[in-house]
């Protein structure tokens, strides 16, 4: 009995046993099939800024379809540069995701643990290194990593010692608004030695470093890839000299390589824009229009060389820019018997009522036969010629100097990011890559391939291959040099067309808006078309403010800002009838449409009425031109860049005033409308410690954190916060509210100020870049209105009522492309009159990391590597 007893509970204790493992199994088993039916994470938690690109469009098509149909299948090759997965925007359906996909997820903050990154810059600096610096320090402090400067560039990682120092968050504040390079950049004769390059091995063996981050043109990032080739020799010959251990050598047994490029002469093919060439145009640009004034009122001739030894970017967009009367540019050298060409060109402008010539040189500028063409040559061409008043400018290193623009900013630290995700990625068998832009998108290319095509762009110049260099420079520069041959024709074509074209400006006024018209008149005038220009918007098209447009009546508008021709908010939808009448009387054939939302819906009413109104079935193309950036079908708008960067220098002012009172905390508002591009971009290039939009909806709960993030933040040596607020992006947080709430909680701790920029945001001069974009935009929309004329003129008349005969012009990833406004109502949330989906919400992220917030991110949609010589040809 007493036996019995004694063997229930060993029974039991082995039938509980048994039952617990068959849970656990099952329990195991259910886990492992969830995870086999588990889907990655939505595709859309990505992020791609940039510069116009003009491309082929059917072959970008085409791309565009592989690259939907690979990520669709869950490839790797997402056009995403920076993966980064937002944590506020849907916040809780991101972490559902996320739930779903956590073996598949990398936790970012403990991927550099136990790795070390060293950040140099090299060559020549360029304006926006700083902010490649601090983003790829920032990232590299929160993947877990050790990061290192490395001062003076390759002489400091030669010399070692206290040229390599540990990198701290703080030590990278305040950078973001400094030109140059903080941690300087020499050139370096010892690293071209082998023995240069052992000693620096040995100093990063010692550390411990075996990520290297270069900033630098393409000399600086081949010495990098050699000195990456030549590592596992070099640690041969240090253990060999007995100088590190075998230890040592096998714990640093290879190195990575990722360099960015800092050139303010563009001039590293493989890439649209490098770090420092948007802030280079700034400061040319601030140069032209100061000598535009006093050439005109002297009636004087102004040559100005601006860098390019061997590269004619920044020469060939000031020209754009400025609508010079001629450029000289290495890639492409003048014809044969280019004086006399060129003199009768000045001739013709002074006859046409024009006061002044303006003349842009690169410095590397040659002829045909390979002889430079020097701004003193061209002077005295002039003066004994023409007999003008002439003179020279050379800008020389000003154009390095200064701040760098907002563009620059975001560029080199999304750049940063990537760079350093591209690090932690890398295995040994990655090659050594560069950071790119490629239209809007951020894409990792192999470093040598670039270095290649950019050395096939110097033996083409030399061979006289120039046809070639151009292509060989890439799709945007190409682009520009076609709009620079088109505009530069002065000569009106023999035969003239029988259409007429309208030109209208609707909505807010924006910086650009009149580069465009001008572009669009004199490219119409070109194609022997008769332009018309509408005065008020649509009101103006209603009444008759209809007036005939000449090519000398737009000469000067791309340097000035707002509308020459007037706009109104107004809608064409309660005069449709005289809209008709008036477009029926002045036998307006095709309608060119620039402006902001209102421009859109104001298409959008014209083609509904297309049934009611045959006088409406007209082609039609709207382009994009408001500071808020919210026009479906395009990623960038005309006018956004020039208030972007009144709002950057705002609060770079603002910065320095907290800066000066310590512990003080600025709010400002923005404007957007419901859009927060202006908020999330500013913030970007301002280093804001947060941006509240519309679109990335937050709580109470999200300002506490925020308040209580700046208390923290005040406890560091960085005692100054900068808070940004989209104008309409909660109706219950208002600024005052928001105002209200950091002073009550910062009391004692920090005070607060706040601003309210205003319309200051849609004044000023326009940028380089929305002059370039306004320029390229007016000639293409002319040039897709001379197609669909050609192909709807039928017995005398022309009759367009097909979806595609009424588009938006807009800058989609990497092109150009004319989509119909039908197709785009899907795509647009009218309520609150912005795009469905926005591109720039997945650089979110970004601001939130360098702004040292704690965040879930998402590394399964990484940016991959991508080969250049397939697009350009391969090499001569």
């Amino acid at each position: 009995m007493r036996t019995g007893q004694a063997e229930r509970p060993l029974l039991l204790e082995l039938w509980l046993c048994a039952g617990l493992a068959a849970t656990v199994c099952c329990g195991l088993l259910w886990l492992w099939r969830m995870w086999r039916s588990s889907s990655p994470l939505p595709t859309t938690l990505c992020a791609p800024l940039g510069s116009p690109a003009d491309v082929n469009l059917s072959s970008e098509e085409e791309e565009e379809e592989e690259e939907e149909e690979e990520w669709s299948d869950g490839g790797s090759n997402s056009p995403d540069p920076t993966s980064l997965a937002s944590e506020q925007c849907s916040r809780n359906d991101l972490f559902a995701a996320c739930d779903m996909s956590k073996q598949k997820a990398v936790d970012l903050t403990k991927l550099g643990v136990g790795r070390a990154i060293a950040v140099l810059t090299s060559g020549g600096d360029a304006q926006g290194m700083n902010a490649a610096v601090r983003a790829a320090v920032r990232v590299g402090i929160y993947s877990g990593a050790k990061v290192f400067f490395v001062h003076e560039g390759y002489q400091g990682l030669v010399d070692g010692g206290d040229n390599i120092r540990p990198a701290t968050w703080e030590s990278v504040s305040m950078m973001l608004q400094l030109g140059g390079t903080v941690i300087g950049s020499a050139r370096c004769q010892d690293f071209r030695e082998r023995e240069g390059r052992t000693k620096a091995a040995y100093n990063l063996v010692k550390l411990g470093i075996t990520n290297l981050c270069v900033i630098g043109g393409d000399g600086s990032l081949t010495g990098a890839n050699q000195f990456r080739t030549e590592w596992s020799d070099l640690l041969a010959d240090l253990v060999k000299a007995g100088k590190i251990s075998a230890e040592e050598a096998h714990r640093s047994s290879y190195l990575n390589i990722v360099g960015m490029v800092g050139s303010i002469d563009n001039d590293f093919c493989g890439t649209d824009m490098t770090i420092g060439t948007d802030s280079a145009l700034h400061r040319i640009m601030e140069v032209v229009d100061a000598i535009t004034t006093t050439a005109q009122s002297h009636q004087r001739t102004f040559v100005l060389e601006v860098m390019g030894r061997h590269c004619g970017y920044l020469a060939l967009v000031t020209a754009l820019s400025c609508g010079a009367d001629w450029v000289f540019i290495p890639e492409m050298p003048p014809e044969e018997d280019w004086e006399n060409h060129l003199c009768r060109r000045l001739a013709e402008t002074r006859t046409r009522g024009s006061r002044l010539n303006v003349i842009i040189v690169a410095e590397g500028a040659i002829d045909r036969s390979g002889k430079p063409i020097t701004s003193e040559q061209i002077k005295r061409l002039v003066v004994k010629r023409l007999g003008y008043d002439t003179r020279v400018t050379i800008l020389g290193h000003v154009q390095r100097g200064g701040t760098p623009s907002a563009f620059d900013r975001i560029l080199g630290s999304r750049m940063g990011v990537e760079a350093v995700m591209a690090l932690l990625e890398a295995t040994p068998d990655t090659p050594a890559s560069v950071v790119s832009l490629s239209g809007n998108q951020a894409v990792r290319l192999p470093l040598m391939e670039c270095v290649q095509v950019t050395k096939d762009v110097t033996r083409a110049m030399a061979e006289g291959r120039f046809e070639d260099a151009i292509k060989l420079r890439g799709r945007s520069f190409e682009n520009n040099w076609n709009t620079y041959k088109m505009l530069a024709h002065v000569h009106p074509p023999e035969s003239k067309t029988a259409f007429n074209i309208g030109i209208v400006n609707v909505g807010a006024p924006c910086s650009g808006m009149n580069a465009a018209v001008r572009s669009t008149v004199r490219i119409g005038l070109v194609q022997g078309h008769n332009m018309f220009a509408v005065y008020d918007g649509f009101e103006g098209l209603a009444t008759g403010k209809i007036e005939p447009i000449k090519w000398t009546d737009v000469g000067g508008w791309t340097g000035k800002g707002g509308s020459m021709l007037g706009t109104k908010r107004v809608l064409p939808g309660s005069m449709m009838e005289d809209i008709s009448v008036g477009i029926s009387k002045f036998n307006i054939h095709a309608l060119v449409i620039i402006g902001g939302f209102e421009a859109y819906t104001g298409a959008l009413e014209m083609v509904a009425a297309r049934e009611r109104y045959e006088e409406l079935c007209i082609p039609l193309v709207v382009i994009p031109a408001t500071v808020s950036n919210n026009i479906p079908g395009s990623d960038f708008s005309i006018g956004a860049d020039t208030a972007l960067n009144t709002i950057t220098t705002t609060c770079d002012r603002i910065k320095q005033s907290a800066a000066g009172t310590k512990r003080r905390v600025f709010i400002v508002e923005t404007m957007g409308g419901y859009c927060g591009y202006l908020a999330t971009m500013a913030g970007l290039a301002s280093g804001a410690d947060a941006a509240y939009i519309y679109e990335d909806h937050f709580t109470i709960h999200d300002l506490e954190v925020n308040v209580q993030h700046l208390v923290e933040k005040m406890k560091t040596t960085v005692k100054r916060g900068l808070i940004l607020r989209n104008e309409k992006c909660n109706s219950n947080y208002t600024t005052d509210f928001i105002f209200s709430l950091y002073s009550e909680e910062g009391r004692g701790i920090f005070d607060c100020r706040k601003n309210v920029l205003g319309h200051m945001q849609q004044g000023g001069t326009p940028t380089p870049f929305d002059r370039n974009f306004g320029t390229k935009m007016g000639a293409k929309s002319v040039l897709w209105l001379t197609d669909k004329l050609r192909e709807c003129y039928r017995h005398g008349r022309v009759f367009a009522n097909t979806p595609d005969s009424a588009c938006v012009l807009g800058m989609r990833k990497r092109a150009l492309l004319f989509q119909p406004l039908a197709d785009l109502k899907a795509q647009t949330d009218f309520e609150h009159r912005i795009p469905k989906d926005q591109w720039w919400l997945k650089l979110r992220p970004i601001l939130k990391i360098l702004a040292k917030y704690q965040i879930s991110l998402d590394t399964t949609e990484r940016a991959s590597l991508e080969h250049i010589i397939h697009q350009r040809g391969k090499s001569h």
